[in-house]
């Protein structure tokens, strides 16, 4: 497959879904994007603009745009899944009758299903007919992507033809895709830094300061280390883009979904109000509930997913949940060493 002589399909209109669709069709590919809601498909194609996820940002008008599933994916080569974790199960299973075997299938999502544990690469290999499987993860806020800021993500997968491919068809002059053989860690890593994204965000609403922040960052990037190398995956992938460039950037950034959620919280506000504040899927929210229950059926040691659950789920006071966490047992800062 070469960049320009097959069709390339991104499922889901979100930002970020809508983000990289232009740009694959700026590059000259054969692009569709697919969104389920008809009404806002005309208003794409009308206006030029996913005024409804990324407003302000005109779409290539090469890009087609179509609310029919069996439409997007005729003759597609390289199928983008760009849908909240919560959905891609059921998207997979609809798109399944119009998807060849040996299709290059890459999800974008950062999520976890919440009752089996599965990741998307899982999904996409349970769902679809001998798929070729991988995942995109990096900083990669759609709004900056959108701007053509200088952005680099990693494309992981046993695959090197895939990630080859991925990596002619996304590339440009302010984008750059970086290759990963670790797939587990790295669509791991980029399920977990929404968690930390959210206390990042409490933190940030209650001026705790930069010293703060630093430790927060820093502790939460041995945390999901600690969790992921549990699980299989390998340490070195957290120091990568997918691993602390993406916890930076959501930890840091309001144009991230779960740091805002954060920033609700930590000005009181309720889960539920926080959600409706922000008015998008924060795959944070459940990767929390998701990743506590493991961690505990693990024993694996998360003070901070386990704090951040309590002040989710159970009401806790953040302040009783900071107080507890500074008395805590103290533990090795460097837990991963080259021998």
């Amino acid at each position: 497959m070469t960049e320009k002589n097959n069709n390339i399909t991104v499922l889901g209109g979100g930002s970020f879904g809508t983000a990289i669709a232009n740009m694959i069709a700026a590059n000259g590919a054969h692009t569709t994007l697919w969104m389920r809601d008809e009404e806002n498909v005309q208003r794409c194609r009308r206006h030029h603009e996913n005024d409804r996820y990324l407003p302000g940002y005109k779409l290539d008008k090469r890009l087609h745009i179509t609310s029919d599933l069996a439409v997007a994916l005729h003759g597609a080569k390289l199928v983008f899944f760009s849908v909240p974790s919560k959905a891609f199960r059921d998207v997979c299973r609809h798109a399944a009758d119009f998807i060849e075997p040996g299709t290059m299938a890459v999800s974008t999502a950062k999520g976890i299903e919440g009752d089996t544990f599965r990741l998307m690469s899982s999904v996409l290999t349970e769902e679809l007919d001998q798929p070729r499987v991988g995942v995109i993860s990096g900083p990669n806020l759609a709004r900056e992507v959108a701007r053509q800021e200088l952005t680099a993500t990693v494309i992981a997968s046993a695959d090197e033809g895939l990630c080859s491919t991925v990596q002619k068809i996304l590339g440009t002059t302010f984008f750059r895709v970086y290759a990963n053989h670790d797939m587990f860690g790295v669509e791991l890593a980029g399920a977990l830094k929404n968690i930390y994204a959210i206390a990042a965000g409490i933190a940030s609403a209650m001026d705790l300061g930069q010293n703060t922040m630093s430790m927060l960052i820093t502790r939460s990037l041995a945390e999901m280390t600690r969790f992921a190398t549990r699980l299989g995956a390998d340490p070195m992938t957290f120091i990568g883009l997918s691993g602390v460039g993406d916890l930076f950037v959501t930890c840091t950034s309001p144009l991230s979904r779960n740091y805002r959620i954060g920033q609700a919280l930590g000005r009181g506000k309720s889960l539920e109000e926080a959600i409706e504040e922000v008015g998008q899927v924060a795959e944070g929210v459940n990767t929390t509930r998701t990743v506590k229950l493991k961690a505990d059926e693990l024993d694996i040691y998360m003070p901070l997913v386990t704090g951040l659950y309590e002040v989710m789920f159970n009401g806790a006071s953040i302040s009783d949940v900071i107080k507890t966490m500074m008395v805590s047992t103290q533990t090795e800062d460097v837990e991963f060493r080259v021998q």
